[in-house]
């Protein structure tokens, strides 16, 4: 396995796969202005799923990891009880510089600032609203780490949570918010209440993936930042163009559908997981984002693989539904001033999920045919050319399998982050 070294060294190298371009600067992007907050960090809230005990946290300590894309001299953390149905007591939060990497929770010392919340260090939020922090005064580099710690006093039901976070956080018991170190009773691999970042700067802009599993960063190795989105941010640091990233993907997402899974199935221990669908999220999540320039869109093989597998057969969708969807994610980012690019879907034959058929792979081609050259997105970026098999391009390339033939391992991240052309964003 690549080392992360390796991985962006390679992640700066030259664009692999076609991507096009109407314009190298959308004419409608814009200067967000000298006190513009850009997302550095984001997470997808999602909720807990219909079978299975949910988690209850008790006189402890919740510390995330959140690796930032871009920096700054001052931020502000966004809470969210989007899914809870009463009101959501925080009894405290800290944000500070993560000492090390991987899965070290340390803090650096003489980092660590109380959050607070319209000036309450103890927020109380609204059953279904999230909640910003006030500005936090804290010199963030870019790429740097922050360990932002919840401090949860009562009985508090875990109900609004990312789920696949693909870093470990810990648990620790008593108010350990400040602590240098903490001694963890349960590690968990989610986000918590959390599910933003956002750093002040000059005439900054960010950049939104919205997708599902592959670009969450599923089958990549935990702990080292490898999903495709935080490679194009080192490939954009590198390269001088300050961006901000905010990954809204989210493992099982769909474009057209919410989470379903047949009563009984095994799938109601984890489908709420999967997030609404993109239409329905799309306000909340790309929309909402501080900064928010671009958007790169990269959705729908769940749309064609869930249906009969995770979710009923009723909603089997054709190329045209999907094809209408992704019309509509555009109309609206335009509206808004956004630039929109689109991903072609990545190839999945054979995977084991059971997603691939011959009609499934039908709708994929025409889908990505129709993203290629309608020139209804602004600018392509040909995920499927760069991640194929060159012996069955409708298979993905073993060189970038993580071994279910539908999502990409680490060094195939590296490619669909490369696939990305840096002018776009210029």
């Amino acid at each position: 396995m690549s080392t992360r070294r390796e991985l962006l060294a390679l992640a700066g190298g030259a664009a692999v796969g076609a991507a096009t371009a109407g314009a190298a600067t959308p004419a409608f992007a814009h200067d967000d202005g000298p006190d513009g907050w850009v997302t550095t960090w984001a997470a997808v809230p999602t909720t807990i799923p219909v079978r299975g005990a949910p988690t209850v946290l008790t006189n402890q300590t919740v510390r995330h990891v959140a690796h930032c894309s871009t920096g700054g001299d001052e931020l502000r953390i966004r809470l969210t009880n989007e899914f809870g149905e009463t009101p959501l007591h925080v009894d405290a939060v800290h944000v500070a510089l993560r000492d090390g990497s991987g899965a070290s929770t340390a803090i650096v010392p003489g980092t660590d600032r109380r959050v607070t919340f319209s000036g309450r260090p103890d927020p109380t939020i609204p059953a279904g609203a999230p909640m910003v922090s006030d500005p936090v005064r804290l010199r963030l580099p870019a790429g740097g780490d922050l360990a932002i710690s919840l401090y949860f006093a009562g009985a508090t039901t875990v109900t609004t949570l990312a789920a696949f976070s693909f870093q470990d956080n810990v648990i620790a018991a008593g108010n350990v918010t400040s602590a240098r170190t903490v001694t963890p009773v349960a590690t968990l691999a989610q986000d918590l209440f959390l599910s933003g970042v956002a750093v002040r700067k000059r005439g900054g802009a960010s950049i939104v993936t919205l997708g599902d599993s592959i670009t969450n960063g599923a089958n990549t190795q935990n702990n080292l930042n490898h999903r495709w989105p935080d490679l194009l941010a080192a490939r954009l640091r590198a390269a001088g163009i300050d961006r901000g990233i905010a990954n809204l993907g989210v493992s099982g997402n769909r474009l057209l559908h919410d989470p379903n899974p047949p009563a009984g199935s095994n799938a109601e221990t984890f489908a709420n997981y999967f997030g609404v669908n993109a239409l329905r999220r799309f306000d909340r999540d790309v929309l909402a984002q501080p900064g928010r320039r671009y958007v790169i869109v990269l959705l729908g093989v769940n749309d064609l693989g869930h249906p009969g597998t995770v979710a009923p057969l009723s909603e089997v969708v054709s190329a045209d539904d999907l094809i209408a969807g992704h019309r509509q994610l555009i109309a609206r980012a335009h509206d808004a001033g956004l630039a929109a690019y689109g991903g072609t879907i990545l190839p999945f034959k054979d995977d084991t999920l059971g997603f691939y058929s011959v009609e499934n792979e039908a709708k994929r081609q025409r889908l990505n045919k129709w993203i290629r050259t309608s020139g209804e997105y602004d600018a392509v970026v040909d995920f499927d050319r760069a991640m194929g098999d060159p012996a069955d391009p409708i298979r993905l390339n073993p060189a970038y399998d993580s071994g279910d033939h539908l999502h990409p391992n680490d060094a195939g991240m590296v490619v669909m982050a490369s696939a990305v052309h840096l002018r776009l964003f210029r």
